[in-house]
């Protein structure tokens, strides 16, 4: 069982456990806004709800750089699994230039891409095989980005990821 963790101003911060959240309760350093029902913690000091979504007590000021780190499934996740050539299904990524020809492993350089199209476009430009891309690759933004773990997430969470997005 997990928990979502909201900042004082109510910005989704991480996914602890439900035991970590609760220690956060326990020790007035947040406050439980969303519980899940019917399965109470019973400690020695108490009956408590099981946490579905905690706010901290206080304000936690968090990295303006906050940056997602490029990976093979955040660039198919970023693409919804689709081609950025010819749109169909996905189950590869490209360098939109090569790296043998100093491309870089970049949000911008990456996108997801079929087995046909990555063979036939091999170590070339698309300009050089007179393709275009679908879009234009960028980085991804939003909680469901910066927050780990909210792909998998409690339909509970939904309104306080909404706000953030």
């Amino acid at each position: 069982m997990r928990t979502l963790v909201l900042n004082a101003g109510y910005e989704p911060l991480a996914i602890v456990s439900f035991k970590r959240a609760l220690v956060l309760v326990m020790n007035d350093k947040a406050t439980v806004i969303e519980r899940v029902e019917g399965d109470p913690v019973w400690g020695s000091h108490g009956v408590y709800d099981r946490p579905a979504v905690i706010i901290l007590s206080r304000y936690v000021r968090i990295p303006s750089s906050r940056r997602v780190p490029v990976t093979r499934r955040g660039v198919l996740r970023r693409d919804n699994h689709r081609c950025g050539y010819c749109g169909k299904a996905a189950s590869t990524i490209d360098h939109v230039m090569p790296r043998s020809r100093g491309g870089a492993d970049s949000w911008e350089n990456l996108v997801a891409c079929c087995l046909r199209c990555n063979n036939i476009k091999s170590d070339r430009t698309p300009q050089e095989m007179r393709w275009e891309l679908r879009f234009a690759p960028r980085p991804p933004h939003g909680s469901a980005w910066t927050v780990r773990g909210t792909e998998r997430g409690d339909p509970r969470w939904e309104p306080y990821l909404a706000l953030a997005a």
